[in-house]
């Protein structure tokens, strides 16, 4: 009796070992550059080159068809109306990174707006202190929902979907039978959507350009540094300039066209700013990376020591957090808290603006900036279809066909992945 044992040969070869792609180096020059992308195709890693491409076909089709999309006015409108939406969005990556969902957001935005409305109007609060506790009040619905979620066990589909209808009917009790509050005229929350800053001085849009610029370049010497000290490959100064040369066409191009219109609006720069802080986070902090691991995989995350609870919590509370600034932005837009903000297509499309935008459905794999990205896509879309007078079911089924290809391509990519060895 004897064992059979199958060894390697030229008819059947052993698999590659998988190879962490941090630790390749690229050749250098042009067929580095066509090497590594061609790499990034074979292993499913994407990244926003979707999205990117995706908005400029849709840029050249509606300027085509309209003449006027891509005008000063119209632009700015854009980057105004993506601010209440693209908040509660960046709060949807931080659930949908643990690879769980939350259901609640859309009533946490109706809630926190309602409550802002009352405090300040018919209570007559200091409409700065009744903001404060309006967003204090969405970061304990986070954390109740973190709580059952994390501690007691119950699936945070369940957990959300009660919150979205006890939160639901937390709005209309706290508006009351009168149903609408307006905003108080040159308030706080007035200003939010129309405010330039400046008052259109177009020093501030050239500003924030440059601040960025200079902020990606030495983001990325710091990281060459680091990994160089480590014995690690590292970008060279070459490919360095190269991605902050594209990153100033884009941002200074950016600030020129906004100074043709009004200036820099502030909805724009806190969006930008929630969006560029959230991903420092979770890139450049332990708790960030907790954040991934969990999403990973929890059974290894506790092994490594995380707080799988806390992390939990937190999360939940930062979303609904987020959805409330997002439901001040809103309120500012439509003028008024009333019983319906939040409702609607809100959650679903800050849900669709992250997926599209490329954050995993399946957990462990996004970035802020792709609530970003996915909220310019939709609105874009939006924008382009009310110019031709589409109607709005022609909108939704659209956007849903967006939304499915992304899905699709997140699931082709992940599959992808691990038969490159990297899922």
């Amino acid at each position: 009796m004897s064992t059979s044992q199958t060894t390697p040969t030229t008819e059947n070869p052993a698999p590659a070992p998988a190879v962490d792609p941090r630790l390749l180096v690229r050749k250098s020059g042009v067929a580095g550059y066509a090497e590594e992308f061609r790499r990034k195709i074979r292993s499913g890693e994407l990244g926003a080159m979707p999205v990117v491409l995706g908005l400029i076909l849709i840029a050249i089709i509606f300027q085509s068809v309209t003449g006027h999309f891509l005008q000063a006015d119209n632009l700015t409108n854009i980057t105004k109306w993506i601010a209440g939406y693209g908040l509660i969005s960046v709060g949807v990556v931080f659930v949908l990174l643990l690879g769980e969902i939350d259901l609640s957001l859309g009533s946490v935005a109706g809630t926190c707006a309602a409550i802002t409305s009352v405090l300040a109007v018919r209570q007559g609060l200091n409409e700065w202190l009744a903001i404060l506790l309006a967003l204090l009040a969405a970061a304990a619905m986070g954390a109740l929902h973190g709580f059952f979620f994390a501690r007691i066990g119950v699936p945070a589909f369940v957990v959300t979907l009660a919150g979205m209808l006890a939160w639901s009917g937390l709005q209309d009790f706290v508006l009351g039978k009168l149903g609408t509050v307006n905003n108080i005229n040159d308030g706080v929350v007035a200003h939010l959507d129309n405010y330039f800053l400046g008052d259109g001085d177009i020093l501030f849009a050239w500003l924030l350009a440059v601040l960025a610029i200079g902020g990606f370049l030495a983001a990325q010497l710091l990281t060459a540094r680091r990994r160089t000290a480590a014995g690690l490959p590292a970008r060279a100064i070459g490919e360095i300039a190269l991605r902050t040369g594209g990153l100033a066409v884009v941002a200074l191009v950016g600030a020129y066209t906004l100074n043709q219109d009004s200036g820099l609006p502030l909805p724009l720069v806190v969006l930008v700013g929630v969006v560029a802080l959230t991903d420092f986070v979770l890139r450049r902090t332990s708790y960030g990376r907790q954040i991934f691991a969990v999403g990973g995989g929890i059974e290894a995350a506790r092994r490594a020591g995380i707080n799988v609870a806390r992390v939990r919590i937190s999360v939940f509370m930062i979303s609904a957090t987020l959805a409330g600034l997002g439901g001040l932005f809103i309120a500012s837009q439509q003028g008024s808290a009333d019983k319906l903000l939040g409702g609607g297509n809100v959650l679903m499309s800050a849900i669709a603006a992250a997926v599209i935008g490329g954050t995993s459905l399946f957990g462990g794999r996004g970035s802020t900036w792709s609530a970003l990205l996915g909220m310019l896509v939709i609105q874009s879309i939006t924008t382009g279809l009310d110019m031709v007078h589409a109607a709005q079911a022609i909108q939704y089924m659209i956007t849903g066909a967006v939304l499915l290809a992304a899905v699709v391509l997140d699931s082709v990519s992940r599959r992808t992945q691990k038969s490159a060895g990297r899922g």
